[in-house]
C-alpha cells in the first residue's frame, strides 16, 4: 500500500513548525531542522548523499505515514517530530487509536539482531509488569518493521513528567524500579549488544577525537596527554571494582527517559542504549549536587533498590570513572555524527575552541574526583 499524504503533510509540517513557545535550545533546533528536512524531502530536494545515512536524511512525512500505514495503522495525517538526535522519532496520528510513536532507526548503528535483543529485553519487562514501554508487534508478531530502506518500530504514546530527584519518595520508587530491572538484567546476558567498558567508551572515543579535525590544533597535545592520564585513572578505578558482575542495563537512565506518574510511579522509555555493564551506571545518573546531597540521594535509591536486587559495593569506585567515560563518549558521538546536518545545527558550539577548553577543564576536574574516596556505602 502506498499513498500520497501531500494534503495532510502540510498540516503536519505546520504542527512541527509552531513548536517554539520557549527559548531556542538544541532540542528546538532539532525539531525545526527535522521539519525543514521533511519539507524538502516532499519536493525531492534533499542534499546529495554524503555517507551511508544519506537516505535516512531523506525521511519525510510521506515515507513516515506510508510506513505506519503499511504496518496496519491507517493514519490521520497528524505528525509531530519528537526530540531525538540518534534516530528519528515522530508522534503519528492513527485512526481509532489516537496517537502512536514511530521510531526510525539510524542505519549503521545497530544490527537487526541488536535491535531485536533490545526489544526482547523490554518485552521481558512487560511480562513481569516492570513499567517500561516495549514496542508494539504487528499481526505476524514482528516488532522490527521495514518499509523500503527504513527500519522502524511503533510504540504506544505514554505521558508523564520528570521525576523529582530531590524527593526521597521518588528516589526510593526509582530505586525499586531499577532493582527490578537489574534483577531481570542479571538473569541472562546479551548475545549481540555491546558492553560499556573503558575501551569502548574511553579509548575508542579518545582515539576518534584525536584522529579527527574537531580538536583545535593548539589543544591537541594537551587533550592527548590528559586523556592518556584519565584512561589510566579509569583503569585503576576498574581494578578497585574488580569482580563485579556486568548485567543488562538501560544504559542511559537520565530524567529525560523517565516519565513519572504520581500514582503509578516511573515509566521508562528509550532503551536504545541498552548494553551490558556495571549496575551503578543506571544509578549514578540519578545523583546530582554536592557530595553530601549525592550521598543522601544514593541512600534513598538504595533503600528501594535493595528490595529487589543486591548492588555490589565495589561498584561505588566506578561512579566518577563512568562520569568521565560519558563525557568522552558524548563528544565522540557528536563528532561521529557531524556529517548529519542536524548535528551542526543542534551543537554549534562543538567546533568552538572555547568549548574545548571548557571540556578540558571538566576532564581535569574528573581527574581530581577520581582521586577522592567514593561515596560512602549507607550503614
Amino acid at each position: 500500500m502506498n499513498h500520497s499524504f501531500a494534503g495532510k503533510t502540510i498540516i503536519a509540517t505546520a504542527q512541527i513548525r509552531i513548536h517554539f513557545d520557549e527559548p531556542r535550545n538544541a532540542d528546538a533546533t532539532l525539531i525545526e531542522y527535522l521539519a525543514t528536512v521533511s519539507h524538502r524531502a516532499i519536493g525531492g530536494h534533499v542534499m546529495d548523499a554524503f555517507d551511508e545515512t544519506a537516505f535516512f536524511l531523506e525521511l519525510g512525512p510521506d515515507q513516515i505515514l506510508n510506513a505506519v500505514e503499511a504496518a496496519g495503522f491507517p493514519c490521520t495525517g497528524h505528525l509531530l517530530a519528537l526530540n531525538s538526535y540518534e534516530n528519528r522519532v515522530y508522534q503519528v496520528g492513527v485512526e481509532e487509536r489516537g496517537m502512536l510513536v514511530a521510531k526510525f532507526y539510524r542505519p549503521g548503528r545497530w544490527s537487526d539482531e541488536q535491535i531485536l535483543e533490545e526489544h526482547l529485553f523490554t518485552q521481558q519487562m512487560a511480562e513481569l509488569e516492570i513499567p517500561a514501554v516495549p514496542p508494539m508487534a504487528d499481526d505476524e508478531g514482528r516488532t522490527l518493521l521495514k518499509h523500503g530502506p527504513f527500519r522502524f518500530a511503533l510504540y504506544p504514546r505514554v505521558g508523564g513528567r520528570a521525576p523529582d530527584l530531590e524527593s526521597p519518595d521518588h528516589l526510593r520508587r526509582l530505586g525499586a524500579f531499577l532493582g527490578r530491572l537489574h534483577q531481570l538484567g542479571a538473569a541472562e546476558k546479551f548475545a549481540h549488544r555491546p558492553a560499556l567498558t573503558p575501551q569502548s567508551f574511553g579509548v575508542d572515543s579518545a582515539q576518534f577525537l584525536l584522529a579527527s579535525e574537531h580538536i583545535p590544533d593548539s589543544l591537541r597535545s594537551v587533550y592527548q596527554g590528559l586523556t592518556e592520564d584519565l584512561l589510566g585513572r579509569i583503569e585503576r578505578q576498574w581494578k578497585l571494582a574488580e569482580g563485579f558482575k556486568p548485567i543488562r542495563l538501560h544504559g542511559d537512565f537520565h530524567v529525560g527517559n523517565i516519565l513519572w506518574d504520581e500514582y503509578e510511579g516511573p515509566r521508562v522509555v528509550d532503551f536504545d542504549d541498552a548494553r551490558s555493564g556495571p549496575a551503578i551506571q543506571d544509578i549514578w545518573l540519578c545523583l546530582s549536587g554536592d557530595r553530601q546531597t549525592q550521598a543522601d540521594q544514593f541512600c534513598d535509591l538504595l533503600e528501594g533498590y535493595s528490595r529487589f536486587h543486591d548492588l555490589d559495593p565495589r561498584e561505588m569506585h566506578l561512579i566518577e570513572a563512568l562520569r568521565t567515560l560519558r563525557m568522552l563518549h558524548h563528544m565522540a558521538w557528536i563528532g561521529k555524527r557531524w556529517a548529519d546536518p542536524a548535528f551542526p545545527r543542534c551543537f554549534p558550539w562543538f567546533d568552538d575552541p572555547l568549548q574545548w577548553e571548557t571540556h578540558i577543564l571538566g576532564l581535569r576536574e574528573q581527574a581530581a574526583l577520581m582521586e577522592e574516596q567514593p561515596l560512602p556505602w549507607p550503614l
